[in-house]
C-alpha cells in the first residue's frame, strides 16, 4: 500500500544512492533527510490512521538498507574498518537469532512488527555515526561495542515482549 508515510520509507532508498558520490556535503544531506524521513514516516502513518503490516515491515527495511549500502561504501573507501561495521550491524545478527529461536520453540506466529526501544536508539546512533565518518571523525572502539550491547538489549526487548507459544 503506497501512501504518504510509507513513500517517505521509500525516499531512504535513492538516499543511499547518494553515498556514491564523493561529495562529504551530499553525503551528510543524505544522512540528515534519511533520519528525519525516518522520524516522521511513523508518526504520519498514526496522525493519518494509515498504520499497516507492509509499513511496519517497510521502515526498518528502509533503514538497514540505508546503513548497509552508506557503510558498505565507507568500508570500501576505508573509512571504516571490517570489525567496526560488524560491530554497527550486530544488531541485525541479534534480530535473527531471535527469528531463529522463535522458529525453534514455534512462537513465530506470535511475534508482532513493531518498533523497539533498542531498535530506533541504535538506529540513531548508525546514523550519526555515519555522518561523523563522513566528517572524517574517528571514533572510540568502545562507541561501536556499544552496538553489540544495544543488539544484546534488542534481543531481550523482542524475547520478553514475545507471548508465550500456545499449548496444542
Amino acid at each position: 500500500m503506497l501512501n504518504a508515510s510509507n513513500s517517505l520509507s521509500f525516499v531512504r532508498a535513492p538516499l543511499a544512492f547518494l553515498f556514491l558520490q564523493e561529495s562529504s556535503s551530499l553525503r551528510i544531506v543524505a544522512v540528515i533527510l534519511a533520519m528525519i524521513t525516518d522520524s516522521i514516516d511513523g508518526y504520519l502513518a498514526r496522525r493519518s490512521q494509515s498504520v499497516s503490516k507492509f509499513g511496519t515491515i517497510l521502515d526498518p527495511a528502509m533503514d538497514k538498507f540505508f546503513v548497509y549500502f552508506a557503510i558498505t561504501v565507507l568500508l570500501l573507501e576505508h573509512h571504516v574498518a571490517p570489525w567496526e561495521m560488524a560491530a554497527m550491524l550486530s544488531r541485525d545478527f541479534f534480530l535473527c537469532l531471535y527469528g531463529f529461536l522463535m522458529i525453534a520453540t514455534r512462537r513465530w506466529k506470535t511475534v508482532a512488527f513493531r518498533a523497539i526501544r533498542w531498535g530506533k536508539v541504535t538506529t540513531a546512533l548508525q546514523f550519526l555515526i555515519l555522518i561523523g565518518l563522513v566528517a572524517g571523525a574517528a571514533f572510540p572502539w568502545y562507541l561501536y561495542a556499544s552496538f553489540v550491547g544495544m543488539g544484546w538489549l534488542a534481543f531481550l526487548e523482542l524475547y520478553h515482549t514475545t507471548p508465550a507459544a500456545r499449548q496444542t
